[in-house]
């Protein structure tokens, strides 16, 4: 059979049309899916309650709406946590009391694999027909009787040295004297964060996963309040373990040589750390 000049043409644009087109859906489909280099985004909710408020409202919302919601949706290791008072010399904690100057606070922790992840489900969640059946008692309660006073809420990115959230053994079984530690590093100013950001970067995060003080995430805050700053969980299987991993961390090599290296003076204004413990139903 012989082949005319009009038919190889036909032919060679066809081959080409498909050969665009498949290439064209494997980038589409390729760019759906987090490259192997991609980080985690964090939201961190703070649940403000008022002065002597009980709980009972918010913790059915969380246990029974919004975790399974989020699981539903491929987000694991939900962390929900209250803040404690720890004495250091006695090593002992206490829940803490809050007031109307200090509230107490509800902290949630959510880890999303995509920036686009945390825009999704943040806008359509409390829209979904099970969220609204299993949280109605939260969702509907009446303005009398709030679950809680306000909503803080940052947005953050994961350090490029720490990019994905990491889950020690004993919070994957839950053991009952587990505790966890947040800390804010505030900055005066965006190039010092960046800088402070550099230092856990180069150095800090190795000497804490050297110690075995299993941090959670390492997060640069994008949105919310008190900008700039940064934010990350440690935490260990018992506060004596805990405190102990912290005293090592002070004298270590790598991290005396960093806080006396002139590149990064100045870089943290402020760092306020709170004591958290799991809630029963909290996944971390």
């Amino acid at each position: 059979m012989t082949t005319t000049r009009r038919d190889f043409l036909k032919s060679s644009l066809a081959a080409t049309a498909t050969t665009a087109a498949l290439a064209a859906g494997t980038t589409a489909a390729a760019a759906e899916k987090p490259a192997a280099s991609a980080r985690d985004y964090y939201e961190v909710r703070a649940y403000r309650l008022k002065p002597g408020a009980s709980t009972a409202l918010l913790d059915g919302y969380l246990e029974k709406a919004l975790i399974p919601a989020l699981n539903a949706r491929g987000i694991a290791s939900v962390g929900v946590f209250t803040e404690v008072v720890v004495d250091k010399k006695a090593v002992t904690s206490t829940p803490k009391v809050g007031t109307a100057e200090d509230p107490a606070i509800v902290w949630v922790l959510i880890a999303h694999p995509t920036l686009e992840s945390f825009v999704k489900v943040s806008a359509d969640l409390n829209a979904d027909p099970k969220v609204q059946a299993a949280g109605a008692a939260y969702l509907t309660t009446p303005k009398s009787a709030p679950a809680f006073d306000r909503v803080d809420s940052w947005v953050l990115r994961a350090f490029a040295g720490y990019p994905r959230t990491f889950v020690p053994a004993f919070s994957k079984s839950k053991t009952p004297t587990r505790i966890f530690e947040m800390r804010d590093y505030q900055s005066h100013s965006e190039e010092r964060a960046l800088n402070k950001m550099a230092m856990f970067d180069n150095g800090e995060i190795e000497v804490m996963q050297e110690l075995g003080m299993s941090p959670v995430f390492f997060g640069q805050a994008l949105a919310g309040p008190n900008l700039p700053h940064l934010r990350y969980i440690t935490c260990g299987p018992d506060l004596a373990t805990h405190l102990n991993n912290w005293k090592a961390f002070g004298p270590h090599p790598i991290w005396t040589k960093l806080k006396n290296d002139p590149q990064y003076k100045d870089n943290t204004s402020k760092n306020t750390a709170r004591f958290l413990v799991p809630t029963a139903y909290s996944q971390l």
